[in-house]
């Protein structure tokens, strides 16, 4: 049973798609040393006299990648020149504080692209969800099993409902939901700014946009203490895998969504009710990307500010099309750009390398993914199958 679900992995992990995935990565990373060592001072110095001394600028360049990977390794997997265990754990769980929100967001882009609709407004539904979290957090005194519990909803209802809009404008009208969305999102952040300058959101006393602290009942538990920014939200952040997975693979409500975006007037023949189906895809998707704006506000920062979604909405559109809007597969790819963005911060610190570097390498991930001939080009698999089918 072990030689069968091992033989299913490795021909996932080879079939033509998860395998150009990987090589698209591996480009990016490629394309990515080659900046960096572009970019670096001591390459550039030996350079000068590359013929006169070709080994000091190889050894510069390799110095320069290998230094910038390193870094990047040590910032978001394990710093093994750490003085205790905690500094050596630590960008792990940075790696997976950054990668809850982005994949929370990914799974809600994943649920609209696999029903056929292209849902930009991430970043506006993870307002509205910390918006609607943060004022049941700072608002009510309650008991944490209440507390809690309250606020992660009162996110999600408020991100449902502005991701359900859309919805109902696309069946009502037919209006672009691509456009819909992008509009939505300057909607929200301009509102998000307006709101954290009236006196139901701004701090007493505060003349900048920020709202009180929220209350330690509302807050998502620190399970391995205040030295880490890892927090409950994590494993809500997994379940929601599991439950996406389900609600496309199990349910009936998922098959549904899924004839929708294989052929909306053929799920319409079978007797489909296309307008509902629109609402409530967009209603999911915008409660999953509520949820990353719950676990920004409820749990990695202590305030609703102005910069609570930070690029996580495009950055979840990234991570859904990297992971094929496959549950486990955007996990992963959050997991990857979690760890990109928690390494970021020391390779630039240890090898001043612009942190530039690392959204020009998520941006390649995204182009070669984009384009499989490309890839296959580049690494000689359009060669290799001419090969075979003339051999």
């Amino acid at each position: 049973m072990n030689k069968v679900l091992k033989n299913n992995v490795v021909k996932q992990i080879l079939n033509p798609s998860s395998l150009v995935t990987l090589l698209a990565i591996l480009a990016a990373f490629l394309i990515g040393g080659l900046l960096i060592a572009f970019a670096n001072e001591n390459v550039q110095t030996t350079a000068g006299y590359l013929f006169a001394r070709p080994g000091d600028f190889f050894l510069a360049v390799w110095n320069s990648v290998f230094g910038a990977y390193d870094a990047l390794f040590r910032g978001s997997i394990f710093n093994y020149k750490a003085i205790d265990s905690v500094g050596m754990i630590k960008p792990l769980t940075e790696t997976l504080a950054y990668a809850t929100p982005i994949t929370l967001a990914g799974l809600g882009m994943a649920v609209a692209f696999r029903s056929g609709l292209f849902n930009i407004g991430g970043t506006g539904q993870i307002i509205f969800g910390a918006m609607g979290a943060a004022w049941v957090g700072f608002s009510f005194d309650l008991p944490a099993i209440i507390h809690l519990p309250f606020a992660v909803f009162a996110g999600v209802l408020a991100a449902a409902l502005f991701g359900g809009f859309v919805g109902f404008l696309k069946a009502a009208t037919g209006a672009n939901e691509v456009i819909v969305t992008i509009m939505l999102n300057y909607i929200a952040g301009l509102l998000l700014f307006y709101v954290l300058t009236t006196p139901l959101f701004q701090a007493p006393g505060a003349t900048n946009p920020i709202s009180p602290e929220i209350v330690a009942s509302a807050k998502y538990w620190r399970f391995m203490g205040d030295s880490f920014r890892i927090n409950a939200s994590f494993f809500v952040m997994l379940a929601m895998v599991a439950a996406v997975w389900w609600l496309l693979n199990r349910s009936s409500v998922g098959f549904q969504f899924r004839a929708l975006g294989h052929n909306p007037s053929a799920s319409k023949v079978a007797g489909i009710n296309i307008g509902l189906n629109y609402v409530l895809v967009m209603a999911v998707s915008g409660a999953l990307a509520g949820l990353a704006g719950t676990s920004q506000v409820l749990g990695a920062e202590k305030f609703l500010t102005p910069s609570v979604a930070a690029s996580f909405g495009f950055d979840a559109i990234t991570v859904a099309l990297l992971g094929r809007s496959k549950p486990l597969g955007v996990l992963a790819a959050g997991i990857l750009f979690g760890a990109l963005r928690a390494g970021a911060v020391i390779m630039q610190a240890n090898q001043k390398v612009p942190i530039d570097i690392v959204l020009i390498v998520q941006s390649l991930v995204v182009l070669f993914i984009a384009a499989p001939p490309l890839v296959r080009f580049m690494f000689g698999m359009s060669r290799a199958a001419k090969k075979a089918v003339t051999a």
